[in-house]
């Protein structure tokens, strides 16, 4: 996945806030990076909201 693209929330993988949960099945677009606690890389997301939070690449998928 890269910076521009467009991706659906598919799942999460922890608990979160109702906030962040309301993002589940809906469209943003990568923004940024985001280096984890050393599993990896997220990735910042903005939706149409203008909200933006950070997702594991295991919980977006891309949307042709």
């Amino acid at each position: 996945m890269k910076v521009g693209q467009e991706v659906k929330v598919f799942r999460l993988r922890d608990r979160v806030s109702s906030a962040i949960a309301e993002k589940l099945g809906k469209v943003g677009i990568i923004e940024d990076y985001k280096i984890t606690d050393g599993n990896g890389v997220g990735f910042v997301v903005k939706f149409q909201d203008k909200s933006t939070t950070w997702f594991f690449e295991d919980e977006l998928k891309p949307v042709s």
